[in-house]
Parts: structure tokens; sequence; C-alpha cells
């Protein structure tokens, strides 16, 4: 197996003007990408909504897409798209709002016409717990029907679309997780598999990809050293940064969290997936941590700690 690793754009960095994305100039982002290089990724995800920030940038997305190219990366592999809070006008839960997602979701494919191939388009399924309650079995199919609709689009364009679940997301629990995967077709609707998030649900994320492997498209490596047992997935408006009792929900691998990456790593080997593998980031910069910091020991681990198991589970096929 020759594992494929893959940066998420979720990065902030000290400018005069206090902590900021990378995109907060072209020097800023260049010095960014070449770190990555440096460690050795060779696929980029980014947010759907840094799309008009890279174009005006690098003067359209392909050409950023050549700069990441001309400094040792294969192509952006995932774009990530997102409805964490939800509104009149776009709710998944709420069917009357699914024809502006729709849209939506057309307009950034439109929007990442050209690259070399785009292979997820990476959804969040459900807005915050907080603001869909009750959540029932019916808006669980509801949020169901519309990325069915979504996955039918993205596939005709090359792209999957694959569900990546937040902790205090709708469909977060087990039991969830499953009836959303009952009542979407396998063919338009994959899986996104986020070690930590899962974890913090209470999920075991190595659990999910053996039941779910067929379906899954990429992964999230990060890790947590909590698990949410109080509800705190309920904190408005931000459980991420308000939760009353976590100060700092994500760590990188190396970190010793919860995560068990060397037995995911084992099962992916068996599995034969070989897709791409995502390293993220989220909020590494709180008590004192960086993105940098937190990149840089991750690649540690997965040069170490990761391809070890890597070598045991291909010496076991």
């Amino acid at each position: 197996m020759a594992t494929k690793w893959s940066y998420m754009d979720h990065w902030v960095t000290e400018t005069p003007q206090g902590p900021l994305p990378p995109s907060f100039n072209r020097t800023y982002m260049d010095r960014y990408v070449k770190q990555l290089s440096a460690l050795g990724f060779q696929g980029f995800d980014t947010f759907f909504f840094y799309l008009p920030m890279l174009q005006g940038m690098y003067g359209s997305v392909p050409a950023f897409e050549h700069f990441l190219q001309d400094n040792g990366f294969e192509k952006i592999t995932g774009i990530f798209s997102a409805y964490p809070y939800a509104t009149k006008h776009t709710a998944p839960h709420v069917r009357e709002t699914h024809d502006r997602i729709v849209a939506d979701c057309e307009y950034t494919l439109r929007g990442i016409e050209g690259l070399a191939g785009v292979e997820n388009f990476i959804v969040m399924p459900s807005s915050t717990d907080w603001q869909t309650e009750p959540v029932t079995d019916d808006k669980i199919k509801i949020m169901a029907d519309l990325w069915n609709r979504v996955g039918r689009i993205t596939l005709e364009h090359g792209l999957k679309t694959t569900c990546h679940f937040e902790f205090w997301g709708a469909i977060r629990t087990r039991p969830q997780l499953e009836l959303f995967f009952e009542h979407t077709d396998p063919e338009y609707v994959y899986f996104f598999c986020d070690t930590a998030q899962h974890t913090i649900a209470g999920v075991d994320p190595v659990q999910m990809f053996r039941d779910y492997k067929d379906r899954c498209t990429g992964f999230h490596f990060k890790d947590t050293k909590n698990v949410d047992t109080t509800g705190m997935y309920r904190t408005a408006p931000d459980p991420e940064l308000m939760a009353p009792d976590v100060e700092r929900w994500f760590y990188p691998m190396g970190e010793g969290g919860l995560v068990d990456f060397p037995s995911l790593m084992k099962e992916i080997v068996a599995s034969g997936y070989d897709g791409w593998l995502t390293v993220e980031h989220d909020k590494a910069e709180l008590g004192g941590g960086t993105y940098a910091e937190a990149t840089c020991l991750a690649k540690w681990y997965i040069d170490n700690v990761l391809a070890e198991a890597q070598r045991e589970a291909e010496a076991a096929l």
C-alpha cells in the first residue's frame, strides 16, 4: 500500500493584524504551501469559501493548483462544504431549503472546473444539534434525501459526495449514523471518517471504518483527549469553543490522545483502501500551540508510528 497524505486547509498564522488564515496575503500563503511541501504532503483539501480568495490571489483556482504542483503536490484532493448554522434559507433538515443548498453546491462545482481531478466533495450533512432539535428519524431521512440529490450531481462532475460528521451535529450517535446511511444511496453518498469528531461523540472511528469501509472515501486524522458524556455538544452557539468543561477538543497525532491510530492504519491496509489520508488540525493555537508545530508532530507520527503499523499490517496479508 502506497500511502498518500493530504492536508486539510485548517491553519492560522500570526500576522501584523493578529492570527489569521494564511490567505491573509500571497506571501503568507506561499510560505504555508512550502511548509506543507517540505513535510511531504502531496494532496491539499480546502474549504469552498476559500475558493474566491485563491482565485483572487493566484488569478484562478487552477492557477493555485499549478502553484501547488510546482511545489511537489499532486493536486487539490477535496473541497469541504458545510452549513454548520441553520438559517431560514439553508437548513439540511428543512426540505424547503434543499433547492437553495443544491444550487450552492452546483455553484461550488463550477468554481473548481479545470482542476486536475478533485475526488471528494466533503459535506457536513447537518447543522448544529441545538438548532435541529428535536432530532427525529424523519429529519435524518430528510437530510439523507438532500445528500442523495447532491451526490447524483457531484458524481456527474467526477466527485463523490462524502459525509463528515461533527460531535456537535444533528447526526452524531451510532444509531443516527446508521439511520442516515440506511437512507442514503451508496452509489451517491459516501463516508468521510473524522477520527476525533467520532471519538468525542462516543463513536469508535475504527469500528465505523470497519463497518462502512466500502463507502469510505477519506479521513481526517486528528486526536482528542475527551469524550462528551455531559451533553456539551448542545452548547450554543459553538460547542468547539464554548463548551463549559473543555477548553480544547482537538490535538495532533502524537500527543497521547484517545484515538487508536495504529489500529485504524492496520484496518485501512487490510481493507485495501487506496485513497488519500488527510491530516487536519483544528484550534491548534489553543493553549499556546501552533499549526506548524502540530503539523510537524503529526508528520513525525506518520513516518514512524503509522509507518510501522502499516508494515505490520502488510506483513500479515
